[in-house]
């Protein structure tokens, strides 16, 4: 057997340059490290695998280096796999003492899991998470043939390449934030208060959610939506009982999916709305697990109870085959028959609600430092970033400042669910603050930090990482052959996507993403909340793509640049039709599919010799019409047995174009002259079919 260089170096924790010295030192010529050394050799030059003692042995180049000790930094994607982070480093040195003690040649056995790295990690960030040099994971890529700097990002495939070739596990992905606790390990029982429920509506488009919290709030929500179907995530507070009561109202269209699953993930309790007229849908079914995989109670409320087709107990029926039985069935899931078009049973409703909150005991402690989660975000023109906060614990204060992900700012401004001025704010509260730096994502988790100074340095390392991220996964692709001949590669559809949310934008992104296809891939270069800008429109020309505006337009500046660039810009203010004119311009971009048209059909009736240019066949037109530049499939016996071009095709002497059915014609066929009486001449042209 034998071994590769760059193996006995890692084998041995030698530097490739060192084994190499010490090969040629003892008469093995060996100019790379791919060069292989037999097992004697191996033996005589390195003595059984001890990489300090044997025949040949040279001093270490830099022995005395290998003693200094290497600063470590902790990156957030492998801060969780390495236990909790104490006061003490005493860990850390006694790791590092357990991997120079290790016999040389094989890795320190370690009883850590596998280690999270951030998709876009560098060469360092991931010989720190894996506790190797980071000349060690560049020795690896050269052996794998790719050449890396120490501040160079690595692609997903990468990072499992050079984990498997050093035998440790990784998990490549974004390390998510912890959820906001309401209750956390330090607070005492007697700082704990009751918490307004979260109250998200979720069902079927057109089943009633907006219309039943219009008739809740006494407003009206629903006319200001295009189109009547709400586009942006709300959060709403009522009282009931001198008690309150937040609603968050989701979207029902199925592009935004993803915001239903947001809303379920920071709501205390599930309000599903089914119409009674219609029962379970296809999105009530996905609000159902939504609510499940966030494991929070489930309220029922069948809506449109006041339609004459209504018929409740069919609903609860398809409730109950879901795993929702109904109490008045010896269930467990609160049904509560409802109008929002005459408000029955909204007041039942609302006490059930509160009967639920009642039983999970929603309690969280107002005195810690506020967090929770972003519910929406814009860039309003004359206010600048505006984000509706909805808290999970502690109290929000006018002043204090406030990090969600890449943004961050002292809050200016606080304003309620119905815009009045506030100062502070509880857990359980949505509120609307001005003062960030930038417009967050909604969904990104918020907290309240001591000062700016550490807010604008944690959000630096979110951008940082985010522009990783985004590095790593628009990477530079693969090119293969067939797309460099220009046969069967996939086009690309470049957007550059802007809304007046960020729910929207995500929304938008999610949907575009989906309708990608082997041969067309929707790439979105750009997203981003605010009106269409110049510099929109040049990445767009740059990129050769279009641009979408959601519920914006473009400025005069834009206008005036995307007419110059030919840029294209389309406006909407309704999801649906972005995906159907996306679709209509994707089948454009398709290349178009061809297909067989039989023109004729003859018989050959005899064949003649005709010097210097073949057999030809003389033939009866049984059906259709023969055109001079159709093709010819020759069948013989029911088999085809060519298929080519027509050579000439005559009328006695002449030359003609077209031959017409019950005429005679003599028939040329292209580098095929074995055609026999008897055969069947079936004429085709190919016709492009658009998609």
């Amino acid at each position: 057997m034998s071994k590769r260089v760059y193996e006995i170096a890692k084998e041995l924790d030698l530097d490739t340059k060192e084994v190499i010295g010490r090969l040629n030192a003892a008469g093995i010529e060996v100019k790379n490290h791919f060069a292989s050394i037999e097992d004697p050799d191996y033996e005589r030059v390195f003595g059984g695998g001890n990489g300090r003692s044997g025949a040949g042995e040279a001093p270490r180049k830099g022995g005395k280096g290998r003693q200094k000790k290497r600063r470590r930094v902790v990156i957030d994607a492998s801060a969780t796999n390495r236990g909790p982070r104490g006061g003490s480093a005493a860990p850390r040195p006694s790791r590092e003492r357990a991997r120079e003690e290790a016999p040389a040649g094989r890795e320190p056995e370690t009883a850590e899991g596998p280690v999270r790295v951030e998709p876009g990690a560098t060469v360092r960030d991931l010989g720190e998470a894996l506790g190797v040099p980071p000349t060690r994971i560049i020795q690896i890529l050269m052996g794998l043939g790719e050449m890396k700097t120490v501040t160079q990002t690595l692609s997903t495939e990468e990072i499992e390449l050079v984990a498997e070739e050093l035998g440790r596990k990784v998990e490549v992905g974004v390390v998510e934030e912890p959820a906001p606790e309401e209750v956390g390990p330090g607070d005492s029982p007697e700082d704990l208060v009751e918490k307004p429920p979260v109250i998200t509506v979720m069902g079927h488009v057109d089943h009633g959610k907006t219309s039943l919290l219009d008739r809740i709030r006494r407003t009206n929500v629903v006319s200001g939506e295009a189109g009547g179907i709400t586009q942006h995530i709300g959060a709403y507070q009522v009282e009931q009982d001198g008690r309150r009561i937040t609603f968050i109202d989701t979207p029902g269209h199925e592009a935004f999916t993803e915001m239903r699953a947001r809303g379920a993930r920071v709501t205390d309790i599930v309000v599903l709305v089914v119409a009674a007229d219609d029962g379970v849908m296809p999105q009530t079914e996905e609000a159902i697990e939504h609510a499940r995989a966030a494991g929070v109670p489930i309220v029922v409320a069948i809506n449109k109870i006041d339609v004459p087709n209504a018929n409740p107990d069919r609903v609860m029926g398809e409730l109950a085959e879901r795993g929702l039985t109904p109490e008045q069935w010896g269930g467990e899931t609160v049904t509560v028959p409802v109008s929002a078009k005459t408000g029955e049973g909204i007041d039942d409703l609302l006490e059930n609600i509160l009967v639920v909150a009642e039983l999970e005991e929603l309690r969280a402690n107002p005195k810690a430092p506020a967090s929770g989660y972003v519910i929406e975000s814009r860039l309003d023109p004359g206010r600048g970033p505006v984000a509706t906060l909805l808290l999970s614990r502690g109290t929000l204060h006018r002043g204090d400042v406030v990090l969600a992900g890449t943004a961050y700012g002292r809050v200016r401004a606080m304003f309620d669910h119905n815009g009045q001025r506030i100062k502070e704010a509880g857990p359980g509260t949505p509120v609307e603050i001005l003062g960030l730096s930038g417009v967050p994502e909604a969904g990104t988790r918020f907290e309240v930090v001591e000062n700016e100074r550490t807010a604008r340095s944690r959000a630096q390392q979110a951008e940082e990482r985010l522009r990783r991220q985004e590095l790593a996964q628009s990477g530079p692709r693969r090119t293969t052959l067939e797309e460099l001949l220009g046969e069967g590669g996939a086009q690309e559809l470049n957007l550059v996507v802007k809304a007046d949310v960020a729910g929207s934008v995500e929304a938008l992104k999610e949907a575009l993403a989906k309708l990608s296809t082997d041969e067309v891939r929707v790439n979105v270069v750009r997203s981003g909340v605010g009106a269409v800008t110049d510099s929109d429109i040049m990445l767009a020309s740059a990129s050769g793509g279009i641009v979408i505006g959601f519920n914006v337009r473009p400025t005069n500046t834009a206008k005036q640049v995307a007419e110059r660039e030919g840029v294209e810009i389309r406006t909407y203010d309704v999801i649906y039709k972005v995906i159907e004119e996306i679709e209509a311009a994707m089948k454009g971009m398709l290349a178009p599919e061809t297909a067989e048209q039989e023109t004729a059909t003859a018989e050959v009736r005899a064949t003649f010799r005709v010097p210097n240019v073949g057999t030809v066949a003389g033939c009866y037109v049984t059906s259709g019409e023969i055109r001079r530049n159709n093709r010819v499939r020759v069948v013989r016996d029911g088999t085809v047995v060519y298929d080519g071009q027509i050579a000439s095709l005559k009328r006695f002497k002449d030359d003609v174009r077209t031959v017409r059915e019950g005429f005679e014609c003599g028939v040329g066929i292209e580098n095929f002259n074995d055609v026999k009486e008897g055969d069947v001449l079936e004429f085709y042209e190919v016709v492009e079919v658009p998609r």
